[in-house]
């Protein structure tokens, strides 16, 4: 399970979408939200689009490894396609916040938790690439930079720290944290029979 955290504006989204173009053994995870999509964004796709009553409900039966309200629209992850993909011995990537975070470290499959939090390299430089992106009103910027603050505060939660000033060598940072994280022992599916089958002459 990666996680990829960052201010909004600061690149977590950009470098989620170059890491599974590059890498067929990572899947994103779909999150639920009550948002209202965005143009060209698709149910299933980019988010699974629900209401705020099927929201409750899977909250109500336990079907959200984490949910989190942010900037007034709810966000969470079903837990059956995480599940499926663990069991399958595959890794899946979630685009959540630090609160999203904190829960999954706390369920069940957190002990198969790598978590990176992105900084953006000034506030300033965050304020610009918020600007630049013309998808939000001005009120909406604002509430952005005053959220990232609160954010940023909890840096220190996450296992690895980027600092997202130039995307191409981030992204590398990225991809040498995963290859990395699936070298480790627990993690080599098959290594305890290889290892007595080597030892046995086999």
């Amino acid at each position: 399970m990666l996680v990829l955290s960052s201010p909004s504006g600061a690149g977590k989204t950009t470098m989620s979408k170059r890491l599974l173009a590059g890498d067929p053994q990572i899947s994103l995870s779909v999150s639920a939200t009550t948002r209202t999509p965005r143009l060209g964004e698709l149910d299933g796709h980019d988010y699974h689009f629900v209401n705020n009553a099927q929201f409750d409900g899977l909250v109500a039966t336990g079907q959200l490894l984490e949910w989190a309200n942010v900037f007034g629209n709810r966000y969470g992850t079903p837990r059956g396609p995480v599940d499926n993909a663990l069991s399958e011995g595959r890794d899946i990537l979630f685009d959540i916040d630090w609160q999203g975070t904190q829960q999954l470290r706390q369920s069940q499959a957190g002990g198969d938790l790598v978590s990176i939090f992105l900084l953006p390299p000034t506030l300033d430089e965050l304020h610009n690439r918020l600007k630049g992106r013309a998808a939000d009103p001005e009120h909406v910027i604002t509430n952005r930079m005053s959220r990232a603050a609160d954010e940023i505060s909890h840096w220190a939660e996450y296992d690895y720290i980027l600092v997202n000033d130039d995307p191409g060598q981030c992204l590398h940072e990225i991809r040498s944290i995963l290859t990395s994280e699936r070298l480790r022992r627990e993690r080599q599916r098959g290594l305890a029979t290889f290892v007595r089958e080597l030892l046995a002459g086999e």
